[in-house]
């Protein structure tokens, strides 16, 4: 199960340092999406089922023959950021565009980019090591 995770300002030092040593991917030659969660989802082939709807975020649910995965939309890329940041404690690997992201199991996420664009982001855990979000 994939759980939503906090927005929290007290999580980094704002100067992106929790990401310093992240591996970041190339960008897709896809044109990213706009930052809308229903758009988003029908890039990917699915009506997203809304569970989050806050003045930081909207996020929706995507459940498909492929897998479970989560979108995720900011109003200002500040938010997304803010996100991202408290997103390393868990670790994953994230797939990245303008004021959204999508959370969920690295190869669906890798698959994914051929519709939505965006980069690949591998965030680190607190014991510095890789995981699949939603795992235990």
């Amino acid at each position: 199960m994939l759980t939503a995770l906090p927005l929290t300002a007290g999580c980094g030092d704002g100067g992106g340092t929790a990401s310093a040593d992240r591996p970041e991917h190339k960008p897709s030659p896809v044109a990213p999406a706009p930052p809308d969660v229903e758009k988003i989802a029908d890039r990917t082939g699915c009506t997203a089922e809304i569970r989050t709807e806050a003045d930081e975020l909207r996020e929706g649910v995507c459940r498909t023959a492929q897998g479970e995965y989560l979108v995720t939309t900011f109003p200002k890329e500040k938010f997304k950021l803010v996100w991202l940041d408290s997103a390393s404690m868990y670790g994953g690997t994230y797939l990245v565009g303008p004021r959204w992201a999508i959370s969920g199991k690295p190869a669906l996420v890798e698959k994914l980019r051929t519709k939505v664009g965006g980069k690949l982001k591998e965030l680190r855990d607190m014991n510095g090591s890789p995981r699949t979000p939603g795992s235990q």
